[in-house]
């Protein structure tokens, strides 16, 4: 089922729309367990980072759908900041409170160890064992990227990744190690545990880089939503003007052989 993209209003307006779009309601309805992976690589307001706001919607929504334990979960890239503070700065931490869901540092769950012959960069890998046990709705934000071309639904998924084991070798960032072979790398994370329902604030968008610069001008205005993570990093890469076909992690099939 190819994503759905409606007009960006307003998160409270917006969010409800796209998702039904999905019909995810009826996908939620049977679920126990669902985190929501917000892209929060480090302080920066949106269009930086998902704003809580956007999450707070996604909340209610799961709400309205079933009865599931919800946990909003990022394992912040900052250099010097812990996902906590990042938190706390971006608004998380009152979000939270005031809906009544706990806040996860990915970056300090418990780990469980995974291998897959076939994935050149992460043969072995060390993933929270909450990703899991959960239903992953992804929210990222549409921007390009410097390494990624862009990032999406896919490359937000690196939050997972723990920076005892990812950190340095490419940078003193959380999860350096991702840096090196970048396209192949998110596809290897991908393989081992992809999104399984994405949405994506495309609002705003960034237009040359992942942390600032320019914005999309005029703001794009829309907001996407789908299950299949590939072919919604696909349709965003239009938004920012870019073929997919060109971007080697959308080109390539998540699929191994």
């Amino acid at each position: 089922m190819s994503p759905a993209t409606v007009n960006f209003l307003s998160y409270k307006d917006s969010v409800p729309k796209v998702l039904d779009a999905t019909r995810a309601a009826t996908v939620l309805a049977g679920q126990r367990a669902v985190m929501i992976k917000p892209n929060l690589v480090n302080a920066s307001p949106h269009p930086v980072t998902t704003p809580a706001d956007c999450c707070e919607a996604i909340i209610r929504y799961v709400r309205e759908s079933g009865d599931a334990d919800i946990i909003v979960a990022e394992g912040c890239g900052d250099a010097t900041l812990d996902t906590g503070e990042i938190f706390s700065r971006l608004g998380y931490t009152r979000m939270a409170k005031r809906m009544g869901v706990r806040l996860v540092d990915l970056n300090n769950e418990p780990l469980t160890r995974l291998e897959n012959p076939a994935c050149r960069i992460f043969p072995e890998i060390f993933l929270p064992e909450c990703a899991f046990t959960h239903f992953i709705i992804s929210v990222p934000v549409l921007k390009a990227h410097s390494l990624a071309e862009i990032t999406g639904t896919l490359k937000n998924m690196i939050g997972l990744a723990p920076p005892a084991y990812y950190s340095g070798q490419y940078g003193n960032w959380k999860k350096a190690a991702f840096h090196g072979s970048m396209h192949e790398a998110i596809l290897d994370l991908n393989r081992y545990r992809t999104p399984d329902l994405s949405l994506m604030d495309a609002s705003v968008g960034l237009a040359e880089y992942h942390l600032g610069g320019a914005r999309c001008n005029p703001p794009v205005g829309k907001l996407l939503a789908g299950f299949d993570s590939q072919l919604l990093d696909r349709q965003a890469a239009s938004l920012l003007g870019m073929d997919w076909r060109s971007i080697p992690h959308l080109r390539v099939s998540l699929k191994t052989e």
